[in-house]
C-alpha cells in the first residue's frame, strides 16, 4: 500500500504540475498578442538575451565545428573517405549541433537569470505590487521575454552556424591539409537551404521554452532564498530537456523523408 500511495503521490504532482504549466503557457502566450506592446521592454531583453550571448554562443560553435571536423576526419580515414569533412560539419552544423549547443548555451545563461530575477520579484512581493497597481504581471514581465527570445534565437543560431562552419573550415585547411576553394565549394555544393531554415525554426522553438521556463519557474517560487535557487535549478534542468526532447521530434519532423 506504501508503495501504491508513492505512485499515485507521483502521478497526481505530475498532474498538477502539468495543469499550471498549461494555465500558465496559456496566459503567457495569449498575452503576447494582446495591447499594449511594452516594445521598451521587447527590445532591451532581445539585447540581453542576443547580443550579450553572442561571445559563448560563438566561442561553443566555433570549437564544436573544429571539433566536428577532426573526428570526421579521423573517422573518414580509416575508410579514404576524408573528403566528406566539408560535407559533414556543414550539414551537422546549421542542422542539429549550431541549434542545439545554442539553445543549450542560453538556457544556462538565461533561463537561470530569468528564473532567479522572476523569482527574487516573487518572494520580494513586487509581482504581487505589480497587480495592485493595476499591471498585469504576465503582460509585464512575461510577454516581453517570451517575444523576445523567440524572435532573437534564430538570428543568433545564424551566426552560430556561420562560425561553426567557420571553425570547420580553419582546422580542416590549417590543420588537416585540406585546399581551401575546394572546401568552400563542397560546403557551398552540398548546403541547402531547407538544412539553415530548419534549424532556424528548432531556434525559436527553444527560445520560447527557455523563456517559458525561465518564467514559470520564477514566477511560481516560494520559500525565500532557498526557493529562488531551486527555481533557477528547475529552470535550467528542464528547458534542457524540452531542447533536447523537441529537438529531437522536429527532427523527425523534418527529415523523416
Amino acid at each position: 500500500m506504501n508503495l501504491l500511495a508513492i505512485i499515485g503521490r507521483v502521478v497526481l504532482n505530475t498532474l498538477q504540475e502539468t495543469g499550471r504549466l498549461s494555465l500558465f503557457t496559456w496566459h503567457a502566450v495569449s498575452h503576447c498578442f494582446r495591447p499594449p506592446t511594452f516594445g521598451r521592454l521587447v527590445l532591451a531583453q532581445m539585447m540581453r538575451i542576443g547580443y550579450f550571448s553572442l561571445p559563448v554562443v560563438a566561442l561553443t560553435t566555433f570549437f564544436t565545428g573544429g571539433v566536428l571536423a577532426l573526428q570526421i576526419y579521423y573517422g573518414g580515414s580509416q575508410f579514404n573517405s576524408e573528403s566528406i569533412v566539408a560535407t559533414i560539419v556543414a550539414l551537422g552544423i546549421t542542422r542539429e549541433l549550431g541549434p542545439v549547443m545554442a539553445g543549450l548555451m542560453i538556457a544556462g545563461r538565461v533561463s537561470a537569470a530569468i528564473a532567479a530575477e522572476l523569482g527574487t520579484m516573487r518572494v520580494t512581493e513586487q509581482i504581487d505590487a505589480l497587480t495592485t497597481l493595476s499591471t498585469n504581471p504576465y503582460k509585464y514581465l512575461v510577454a516581453p521575454r517570451l517575444i523576445a527570445a523567440v524572435l532573437t534565437l534564430p538570428l543568433l543560431v545564424f551566426i552560430a552556424d556561420v562560425i561553426g562552419v567557420f571553425g570547420g573550415y580553419v582546422i580542416g585547411t590549417q590543420t588537416l591539409g585540406f585546399n581551401s576553394g575546394v572546401y568552400i565549394k563542397t560546403t557551398a555544393d552540398f548546403l541547402e537551404l531547407d538544412d539553415i531554415t530548419s534549424g532556424m525554426i528548432k531556434s525559436s522553438v527553444f527560445g520560447f521554452i527557455i523563456a517559458l521556463m525561465g518564467c514559470y519557474h520564477g514566477f511560481n517560487s516560494k520559500g525565500g532564498a532557498q526557493g529562488v535557487g531551486r527555481a533557477t535549478t528547475n529552470a535550467v534542468v528542464m528547458s534542457s530537456i524540452l531542447i533536447l526532447a523537441s529537438n529531437y521530434l522536429m527532427t523527425s519532423l523534418f527529415f523523416s523523408s
